[in-house]
């Protein structure tokens, strides 16, 4: 979604990490998606010296407060020119073949960047990937977001996380910091930097330009995510995090979450034909609708499976998509 902001969607079939960039503007970047090492735990020593999930509170500053505006009359704009839709998009018709060939597009290819020149290239074809082991949802705030602001986000990534455990039939659920594989944080400008310093404790195998998408974020990025598998070569995920910003307005940040948690489930990619869909760079709808709810029911469906190929996919989503559609 949001062309307004072009994002770039960057994920490579040979790289152990996705980077997913939600809400760039028009000026692309160009950051790297090279991690050189899967997924591994985390050793207790380690998690003992993570910062704290919910420090105290500290307002914000000057710098932060302006970003806020700047994001606010973003959001404003798009409203006004009827963007942004938050119902589920049930006045849309859909078809078994346009569900088809919208999952192909956002599960099965990725968007990619040659190198390190910042081209942006087309989408290529790609296996399918998802998570296999349970997903364990940890929220992370920064010490710029209000003490009401921070309960607000919990109950919304509850409520999310709930809501994505039963569209996919999968584990996904909260957890303790102990026990979590995909870390949702709220950062204001104010935030990122130190917690950038610590940040490499919970995702040992992160590496300094991802690591620096999260400390320098600029402002024409809104949100961020990134995706670890489980082993070399593997389409199977075993760790994500997402970054939201802290100054976004209500409807910008849910957006945000809607988006990055959903594309960090195994649906990294946006179509232009996909519609009613938040995968699409349309603005047209800024939280999950019915169509991307089909999607991940699709990918979660146990008749596919990890790695498979566009060819070897594509009968069985087919199926999948007539039986869903009746």
């Amino acid at each position: 979604m949001l062309q307004y902001l072009n994002c770039l969607r960057l994920l490579t079939a040979a790289s152990l990490a996705g980077i997913l960039l939600a809400g760039c503007a028009p000026d692309p970047l160009s950051p790297t998606v090279a991690v050189p090492r899967a997924a591994n735990t985390v050793s207790d020593e380690a998690r003992a010296l993570l910062p704290d999930p919910n420090p105290e509170y500290v307002p914000a500053s000057y710098k932060s407060k302006s970003v806020g505006t700047y994001y606010s009359r973003m959001q404003d704009q798009l409203l006004t020119s009827g963007k942004l839709r938050q119902d589920l998009g049930r006045d849309i018709p859909l078809t078994v073949d346009q569900l088809t060939k919208d999952f192909v597009e956002i599960a099965l290819k990725n968007e990619y960047i040659h190198g390190g020149s910042g081209r942006m290239h087309k989408s290529r074809d790609s296996v399918l990937r998802r998570w296999e082991k349970p997903v364990r949802v940890f929220t992370v705030f920064g010490a710029s977001v209000p003490p009401a602001e921070r309960k607000r986000m919990m109950a919304s990534v509850t409520s999310y996380t709930n809501r994505l455990a039963r569209v996919t039939g999968h584990d996904i659920r909260m957890t303790s910091r102990e026990n979590a594989n995909y870390y949702v944080m709220f950062m204001g400008e104010d935030d990122r930097m130190p917690f950038g310093e610590s940040l490499k404790r919970a995702i040992p195998e992160i590496d300094t330009a991802a690591m620096n998408v999260f400390k320098y974020t600029p402002r024409n990025q809104l949100c961020v995510a990134v995706t670890f598998r489980d082993q070399n070569g593997s389409p199977r995920f075993a760790k994500a995090l997402a970054m939201i910003r802290a100054e976004h307005p209500q409807l910008l940040k849910m957006s945000c979450l809607h988006e990055e948690m959903a594309q960090a489930l195994g649906l990294p990619n946006d179509s232009p034909t996909a519609r009613p869909s938040i995968f699409n760079d349309d603005e047209e709808f800024a939280l999950l609708t019915r169509h991307d709810e089909l999607l991940l029911r699709i990918l979660y469906d146990r008749r596919l499976q990890p790695g498979m190929t566009k060819a070897q996919a594509v009968p069985i989503v087919r199926q999948i998509a007539a039986e869903l559609l009746g």
